[in-house]
């Protein structure tokens, strides 16, 4: 006669006590990682909130001590005192203008750069990669005299052209490998294959390399974008009065040496960053991809 093995059954609160504990355990971290976002997000967005703050508070406010984060009355009159200031519309014109182009002149060169590091092997081609990156390692102040001077040789100063080459070149490292990254995830197969139908280079890279890069080349375009409409130093030294961008134009107009108009300033500076928070709602599905696979691939 054959004995039936008994199989006892764990009550539910048993069964189940393994993973309750494990939540319980997980629980703190879970909250601490909770505590970490929402500080350094405060810390983030407390600047931005200052300045929308201070462009919605009257003058006389706006200077009281100490500071208050919640202001007690509200005015529109710092924002439509933007439109009395015809020079405002000439900033904001420079500025769409060197950053649109500096934008495209970086993603066409950066490209033509990363697939020649990716795909095509040649004498020097490390060397050189290295040498690109390099130049990061420099502060690109110390670069403002030589560029002055070089500028001033060529009668470039005060036009868009000194802006643009100075911003381009300042941005094409990152874009080079970034995008060289990108390229790097297509497969060389896929090259091959192109080839082998008769496709030449140029057809391969501008019908099929590009399209299949497009977060990449989003990405660079608008690192690039950014870094033209965020300069102060460049566009303050290079460009005259007639090609200043909005960062110098915004300082001169609204801070002088014995009064400074910070309501006004605020709110100029918070309608200038409306094209930047625009474009990054616009690639965003783009740019994180771009970043991401630049980033790791290399």
């Amino acid at each position: 006669m054959t004995a039936t093995p008994v199989v006892t059954e764990l009550p539910p609160a048993e069964a189940s006590a393994p993973p309750a504990a494990r939540r319980r355990r997980s629980r703190p971290g879970r909250l601490a990682a909770w505590a970490v976002v929402v500080v350094f997000g405060g810390f983030g967005l407390l600047p931005a909130y200052w300045m929308l703050v201070t462009s919605l508070t009257p003058r006389e406010q706006a200077f009281s001590y100490p500071p208050s984060l919640i202001p007690d009355s509200l005015t529109l009159d710092n924002v439509a005192s933007l439109g009395d200031n015809p020079d405002l519309f000439r900033y904001l014109t420079n500025s769409i203008v060197v950053s649109v182009i500096t934008a495209v002149l970086s993603v066409i060169v950066s490209a033509y750069m990363g697939y020649s590091f990716s795909k095509f092997r040649y004498r020097g081609r490390r060397s050189l990669m290295y040498l690109v990156l390099s130049s990061q390692m420099f502060p690109q102040a110390l670069m403002l005299v030589t560029l002055y001077a070089v500028f001033s040789a060529y009668g470039l100063l005060n036009s868009y052209a000194a802006l643009v080459l100075s911003f381009t070149t300042f941005t094409l490292p990152l874009c080079v490998w970034m995008l060289k990254g990108f390229f790097d995830t297509i497969p060389d197969s896929l090259v091959e294959a192109a080839r082998v139908d008769g496709a030449s280079r140029l057809r391969i890279i501008h019908a099929i390399v590009l399209p299949l890069s497009a977060p990449g080349l989003v990405a660079a375009g608008l690192f690039a974008f950014v870094r033209g409409w965020n300069d102060f130093i460049f566009a303050l030294t290079l460009a005259g009065p007639d090609k200043q961008t909005l960062p110098p134009g915004l300082v001169n107009s609204y801070l002088g040496e014995a009064s400074a108009a910070w309501p006004e300033l605020m709110a100029a500076s918070l309608m200038a960053s409306i094209p930047v928070v625009i474009a990054f709602i616009a690639a965003q599905r783009y740019l994180v991809g771009g970043i991401t696979v630049g980033a790791i691939k290399g």
